[in-house]
């Protein structure tokens, strides 16, 4: 019987052979792997990652596609774990001594940033992860200092992966076909980030983006002085959007020196 795509699950099933095969070739599975794919949907990556992974797992919030998942591929081929992705502890997935996970997947556009921040809590368990998003997501995410698009999800992505813009997906390439162009971005964890407090780093972001048409002194009034700005190395002046991530760090440093 033919799955009829969720809106509420921001369904949108890849299914253009050639793309597929464009991505498992970026992601390079080899043998030996541990291997995770969130919302595999119609399992048309997964099929194919299968053929390079003697087993895998696989996160799936909708109850249908688990029993089809699981009626699909045996047991020892593919662990089904039916969940909310928001709400995983990839912790929890067993792997070999001296390797990390490897994530892949087509995820929900409607959840994307809060997914890519619940992955963030897990980077230093992640080899690297590969991701269909919305094309102007994956833009914010890898744009530098200084672009329109800079922001938050830039500064805090940045502060814990390396990441790629691998190549643009068109709507025509899923069913039902999305509004919006997509890409493929590559996120390799940063091994050794620039030490501060997380949640503090946090913190100043969001309330330097929350006023960007300012300058940032006016963003950070009542929470640095200037003199404070000048300290991290940022001209009073300068907007959030191109004060660099080194600085942002330097600000959040001043705030709650890191551990």
């Amino acid at each position: 019987m033919k799955h009829v795509a969720r809106k509420r699950f921001g369904q949108n099933f890849l299914t253009d052979k050639m793309v597929l095969s464009d991505i498992i070739e970026a992601i390079a599975p080899r043998p030996g792997q541990t291997m995770v794919e969130v919302g595999p949907g119609l399992a048309a990556m997964t099929a194919l990652l299968l053929k390079h992974l003697p087993h895998m797992h696989v996160v799936e919030l909708d109850r249908d596609l688990v029993v089809r998942l699981e009626k699909t591929f045996p047991r020892e081929q593919l662990s089904v774990h039916s969940g909310d992705a928001l709400k995983f502890d990839f912790a929890a997935i067993p792997v070999p001594e001296g390797q990390k996970l490897r994530i892949v997947g087509n995820l929900p556009y409607n959840i994307s940033t809060p997914l890519l921040f619940h992955f963030a809590e897990f980077a230093h368990l992640v080899e690297d992860q590969h991701f269909m998003l919305q094309k102007e997501v994956v833009e914010r995410m890898v744009a530098p200092p200084g672009s329109k698009v800079y922001g938050r999800l830039s500064v805090m992505l940045q502060w814990r992966y390396r990441m790629d813009l691998m190549f643009i997906v068109p709507p025509t390439a899923f069913d039902p076909p999305p509004r919006v162009e997509s890409a493929i971005v590559r996120m390799v964890p940063i091994a050794a980030p620039l030490r501060c407090d997380g949640p503090t780093l946090e913190a100043v972001v969001l309330k330097a983006f929350s006023q960007r048409r300012k300058v940032i002194r006016n963003c950070l009034a009542g929470m640095f002085t200037e003199a404070q700005l000048v300290e991290a190395g940022i001209d009073p002046t300068m907007r959030p959007e191109t004060v660099g991530l080194a600085q942002y760090v330097a600000l959040a440093n001043l705030l709650k020196p890191a551990a």
